[in-house]
């Protein structure tokens, strides 16, 4: 397909992807029905009648196909491997959503699938961009990093994907974010991943929060595939950002990759230490995440949604024009900080209101 532009690939991908997902849709939901295949309500969920949780697989399905499609595997050659590496997670996601798996084997999943890429591509980080003045880095350092790395966005992504609409919201904000830089950058198959994502999500939205009879989640299959794609987009956008010889250039590329990630890293550096100090089980589901947080404050599910979406656009916008300003380590301390102060809100009205009621 070299003869059609960039422009318009990048518009059939996201229609393929829109259509592949859409249209599967309302199979998986068949086929979830008659075999018993729903997410049940509990103490730990915010939904109150049996919901399908294989939505993943129509994401699956609408990224990956978009993508073999349009996506020139001469200029990304690391693409097979991308797809290999969400392949594992797929079966992974698949057994967890209908049979439950134990948290360390899918810990091993991940890891495997983060090795796939890593280890026979280049898609890994190589610099720290001059935090605490280090620049680059060894590959003793730079394969078990980026493996950590991997693994905290993946996750995030799954612990964030808790109501209606927050981690496919999050995913359109990260990969709308970084598609546009790469456009910019005329990094177009990198564009195509992105919007191959968009538009497989925003079918996915029309099902997830629009639609009452044919509702479905899309499971731990959807929100692996998310994570480890992000965590591709993330490192890719980091490593392009090593030199700056070139338009639209970020100096400050960690602490952007940051910001436009606050939810689901802050998220869970939050629950780890929670649970830590509580010493409680790390992987162990819970109601302790910042979304259950702003709902028990008072917010209903929708406005708790639209305000977590809103304050990760705010910080992913802010990344792009504070960079210029501020050095990375100053630009992660305010992110920091002022990620303490937002979520601190909905944590001390609760504390209020508890002590209110003892009275």
């Amino acid at each position: 397909m070299t003869f059609i532009s960039p422009e318009i690939k990048i518009l059939l991908t996201l229609l393929t992807a829109f259509v592949i997902t859409y249209v599967s849709i309302p199979s998986i939901i068949k086929v979830a029905n008659i075999k018993n295949l729903h997410d049940e309500p509990d103490e730990r969920t915010v939904h109150s009648h049996r919901i399908p949780t294989l939505g993943g697989l129509a994401i699956f399905a609408g990224i990956t196909i978009s993508s073999l499609i349009f996506v020139d595997i001469s200029l990304m050659p690391e693409l097979k491997l991308i797809i290999a590496a969400v392949l594992v997670l797929f079966f992974i996601g698949i057994k967890d959503d209908i049979l439950i798996i134990a948290p360390l084997t899918k810990l091993i999943g991940q890891i495997i699938a983060v090795l796939i890429i890593i280890s026979f591509s280049d898609l890994r980080i190589t610099n720290f961009h001059g935090f605490f003045d280090i620049f680059e880095i060894p590959d003793i350092v730079s394969y078990p990093f980026t493996v950590f790395v991997f693994l905290v966005v993946i996750n995030g992504i799954n612990l964030i994907d808790g109501i209606d609409g927050l981690s496919s919201g999050v995913t359109i904000i990260i990969v709308t974010t970084l598609g546009t830089w790469f456009f910019l950058t005329k990094n177009y198959e990198y564009v195509i991943i992105s919007v191959a994502i968009l538009g497989s999500l925003l079918a996915f939205l029309r099902f997830n929060l629009f639609s009452k009879l044919q509702k479905i989640f899309m499971g731990d299959t959807g929100s692996l595939i998310l994570g480890l794609l992000i965590s591709v987009l993330v490192v890719k956008f980091n490593e392009l950002n090593i030199n700056h010889d070139f338009d639209y250039s970020m100096w400050g590329a960690p602490a952007i990759s940051f910001a436009i990630l606050i939810l689901p890293l802050f998220d869970t550096i939050r629950i780890i230490f929670i649970r830590f100090f509580q010493r409680k089980p790390l992987f162990r589901p819970d109601k302790q995440h910042i979304h259950h947080l702003f709902i028990k404050s008072g917010l209903s599910h929708t406005q708790s949604l639209l305000l977590l979406l809103f304050i990760n656009v705010v910080f992913a916008i802010s990344g792009f024009y504070l960079h210029y300003i501020m050095g990375i380590r100053l630009l992660l301390l305010l992110y920091i900080l002022s990620a303490m102060l937002i979520f601190y809100i909905p944590a001390a009205i609760i504390h209020k209101r508890k002590k209110n009621n003892k009275k």
